[in-house]
């Protein structure tokens, strides 16, 4: 099944600029001398070395090595790191990885209230924020990330202050979640809990994983998946007619019984139908039918990554 191009769904988003509201992402506060240590130790990502001038894409496993809760991470201060994810998850995560602090020098909080997350694109980005994805900038009052760029956009998530003025929101909030599909980089959320190992998202390939830094929950399995060539699922881009939704699953059409895949996001096109990140065992992409929410359901016709696979950390 080869993979289409994006002018087969032509939506020109080089031209987008703009910002909307995220008003589905909350933000967890890490605070004291060793907050930094501490979320090292728990997620997929080097919090050690985190400079004040980029951010971490990180997830949270279980130790089975199942993302549980994935995160955009950055250092406010010395002692502080403001992790930012899906709002739907954020209850539980905090409560779990509050389970490990222990008698590490940290306290988690839920700070949602105190701040606005924005989804930034084209124009709206500041000149001078690097190009390079996770770069980090503070200006005009606020923390701006740069996110991988989705459909020939440049994207940002800024996060502000709740108490100061607040920027006009210009964009559709469906339209920032169809980018961020496109980008290929799909933040866990709560229908798909437990459901990947980091790979299986491609994490690796995007900068959610380091693979040189120690023990965290799941690591072992995590390093095993990279290292033993026991990668046998991965995240694609596809379109679809029909709606689709997180949590559907895939059917390739020589086994109607067993699914293939799961949908980990999806919004509609600008123009047509919807598209979806679908994390899917590799061997399905064989060019016969792939059809979501049942067998003979909405097919599904592939769209190229916009990022190569990493074969070899």
């Amino acid at each position: 099944m080869s993979a289409s191009t994006t002018s087969d769904f032509d939506f020109d988003a080089s031209t987008l600029q703009g910002l909307a509201r995220l008003d589905d992402w909350g933000v967890i506060r890490a605070q004291g001398a060793d907050a930094a240590t501490f979320l090292h130790g728990q997620l997929t990502q080097d919090f050690l070395l985190l400079g004040q001038g980029e951010a971490r894409l990180a997830g949270f496993c279980s130790a089975k090595g199942r993302m549980l809760a994935s995160f955009i991470g950055w250092k406010t201060g010395p002692e502080e790191i403001l992790l930012a994810c899906r709002r739907d998850l954020l209850a539980p995560t905090l409560k779990r990885l509050s389970m490990f602090v222990l008698r590490a020098k940290a306290r988690l909080s839920d700070v949602s209230a105190d701040f606005a997350l924005y989804g930034a694109v084209g124009a709206s980005l500041p000149a001078e924020l690097p190009a390079q994805p996770w770069a980090r900038l503070t200006a005009d009052g606020g923390d701006w990330i740069r996110l991988p760029a989705a459909a020939g956009a440049a994207r940002a998530l800024l996060c502000l202050p709740a108490s100061g003025e607040q920027p006009a929101a210009e964009l559709a909030p469906a339209l920032l979640s169809w980018l961020e599909v496109r980008s290929g980089v799909a933040l866990v959320s709560a229908p798909v809990v437990d459901a990947f190992v980091p790979q299986m998202l491609n994490y690796e390939s995007v900068g959610g994983v380091n693979f040189k830094k120690g023990c965290y929950p799941g690591q072992e399995v995590v390093a095993r998946s990279q290292y033993r060539g026991a990668l046998k699922r991965r995240a694609q881009l596809f379109h679809a007619d029909a709606e689709l939704s997180v949590g559907q699953e895939v059917f390739h059409a020589a086994d109607a019984e067993q699914p293939c895949g799961l949908v980990a996001a999806a919004a509609p096109h600008p123009r047509q139908g919807w598209e979806a990140i679908v994390s899917l065992q590799t061997s399905t992409l064989d060019g016969q039918a792939l059809t979501v929410g049942e067998p003979g359901g909405a097919a599904l016709q592939p769209l190229a990554l916009p990022y190569e696979l990493l074969q070899d950390i």
